[in-house]
């Protein structure tokens, strides 16, 4: 696998580790969301959320607006849990019993992502969720960048071990091993 991306928009030009296209080449723009978005890294994947509180009690019964904005409290939660923040997110998935909830979820997620780079995203009307009470789900899919590598340090000799690598005899036989196809 290459490191190395391409864009829809201009092939052959290498870009970014990650990134989100709200309007790739021959697209129309999407309405708050990007139709690609792609990383490298750590994977980070948030099970669909539900308007549940803390004790998994229902927030907003019959309110479309307040259990988005617990759904999105909930990813939130989930996402820091992982180290991660909403703008590591590149999908988010949209799971809603009725289009007029619609206007109420993408509130919600305008409060809590950059608007100007916004992830992926699908919304999927649905007959139901787990329950009748509930009216919008979202999952969510971040990536993480890799954490540098550590640079090697060699631990320190012990004095003795400095004292006898400075003999004549100890140089020569460390010269000799570090060059390639040299016999000692």
């Amino acid at each position: 696998m290459s490191d190395s991306f391409q864009t829809p928009n201009a092939p052959g030009t290498p870009v970014a580790p990650s990134g989100h296209l709200v309007a790739p080449a021959g697209l129309a723009p999407g309405n708050g969301y990007s139709h690609v978005s792609w990383g490298t890294g750590r994977v980070v994947a948030v099970s669909g959320q539900l308007a549940l509180d803390e004790s998994g009690a229902l927030v907003g019964p019959g309110d479309p607006d307040a259990q988005a904005g617990q759904v999105f409290e909930n990813i939130r939660r989930a996402l820091a849990a992982a180290g991660a923040e909403f703008t590591d997110v590149i999908k988010l998935n949209f799971y809603i019993t009725d289009t007029a909830y619609l206007p109420a979820l993408r509130a919600a997620r305008d409060a809590v992502i950059d608007t100007a780079n916004p992830p992926a995203s699908s919304a999927v009307v649905v007959a139901g969720l787990i329950r009748p009470e509930f009216l919008v789900e979202v999952d969510a899919l971040a990536v993480l960048p890799l954490p540098a590598p550590e640079a090697a340090t060699a631990p320190e000799a012990p004095a003795t071990a400095v004292a006898a690598a400075n003999t004549p005899a100890t140089a020569t036989t460390q010269a000799t091993a570090a060059t390639p196809g040299a016999v000692g």
